[in-house]
């Protein structure tokens, strides 16, 4: 099939989800995709901030294969020899204290099981969340994701969640005075879609104490920041913050369907078996996936790269936009006008980057792999595509 068919049969036959980009990728490798009419494009977006060791990488690749041909599925009511490898290596690399590990099928899913996990351990039904912070489109997780045009449609049937600031520890504390039913406080370390939006060490640390002080279970939704991406495991080891349940999806297994909640010690204690249950989380490939990536980003000391993609990147773009927000594998470039034209001026010429809530914020999540040869070739093209006067914006 050419492309213009392609596009028509899926707009004819899925039910819409995104205002999709007007190509068609068929292949991938490394830090580049290829779409059906042959064009290349150096991919900075990772299809939603997915692919952290960049397309097909070989041992997750080689991993995978082999799992299929050996046993791809069988549920939670058995053991398994490459589940019990994926929980052990993930709990080796977690925040001390948060070494017990639920494995699910999603970010929304892993955000769901957190906050009913913080429900059962406290006993209390109420939830903190966030402006600007986004958790997922079921019903649990939807509750406690913040723009108005997600919860709106579901607003009779969602449960109660109370909205505020992000950054204002303030704001906690006086909830908290107020109500003894709060159970849970979640939140996004760093709010990607709502912009790269970032708070000072000092905000997570006076929410620990808080949540410490009325009995709160402290979770962190590190979907996009986990597994890594921002230089450490988890954000939590820079903000020096243990939470009580951090959320991971997206780049834990390179592409493969993949969630996990990991567990403080004093929570994992309360679990009984049926409390928790899956038919498809915790599934042998998903499995072998999350494992060849965790020993990839080991192995390979990738974790470390995130720095130094991070500084290379905001050092050479800082003077020309208003803002560069993030860390490591995770930036927001907050520029004069709308992202919108610059993120298709970029698509045509050959890179792939994303936008966000805020319609200035551009976002760049690039593979902890990414050569500085790639990395200087976004840069060229970002400047030139920014600066030509025929931008809007620019």
């Amino acid at each position: 099939m050419n492309t213009p068919d392609i596009l028509r049969l899926e707009d004819s036959f899925q039910i819409p989800t995104y205002a999709k980009y007007p190509i068609a990728l068929e292949r991938g490798e490394g830090i580049y995709v290829w779409d059906t009419d042959g064009n290349r494009y150096l991919d900075f977006y990772g299809g939603h901030c997915v692919t952290l060791l960049g397309h097909c990488p070989p041992r997750v690749v080689e991993a995978v294969q082999a799992q299929a041909a050996t046993l791809m599925f069988y549920s939670n009511v058995v053991y398994s020899p490459v589940r019990a490898r994926a929980a052990a290596l993930l709990a080796s690399m977690a925040p001390e204290g948060l070494r017990h590990v639920f494995f699910c099928n999603s970010g929304t899913e892993a955000n769901e099981t957190a906050l009913k996990l913080a429900r059962t351990w406290t006993g209390k039904p109420g939830v903190i969340a966030t402006e600007g912070g986004f958790h997922g489109r079921t019903l649990g997780s939807l509750a406690v994701t913040w723009n108005p045009k997600y919860r709106e449609p579901y607003a009779a049937v969602l449960p109660e969640t109370t909205f505020v600031p992000f950054g204002d520890a303030d704001a906690v504390a006086r909830v908290l005075a107020g109500r003894n039913d709060i159970g849970a406080v979640i939140l996004e370390p760093i709010q990607s879609m709502a912009g790269v939006t970032e708070a000072p060490p000092a905000y997570f640390e006076e929410l620990r104490r808080l949540c410490d002080r009325h009995g709160v279970a402290l979770i962190f939704d590190e979907v996009q920041t986990g597994v890594g991406r921002t230089g450490t495991f988890s954000i939590a080891e820079q903000l020096g913050v243990r939470p009580d349940l951090i959320t991971l999806a997206k780049s834990l297994g390179s592409g493969v369907p993949v969630g996990a909640v990991l567990v403080a010690d004093a929570i994992a204690a309360t679990v009984k078996p049926g409390d928790q249950g899956t038919t498809f989380g915790g599934g042998m490939l998903a499995m072998a996936a999350v494992t060849a990536t965790l020993e990839t980003i080991r192995d390979e000391a990738l974790m470390a790269r995130a720095e130094a993609i991070h500084a290379r990147l905001a050092t050479a773009l800082a003077p020309h936009v208003r803002a560069v927000r993030g860390r490591g594998c995770l930036l927001g470039l907050v520029l004069d006008g709308p992202a919108r034209p610059v993120i298709a001026r970029l698509r045509e010429a050959g890179i792939l980057a994303g936008g966000a809530d805020d319609p200035n914020v551009l976002r760049l999540m690039p593979p902890l792999n990414t050569p500085d040869d790639a990395l200087d070739t976004f840069i060229e093209t970002f400047l030139a595509v920014y600066q030509d006067e025929a931008v809007p914006g620019a």
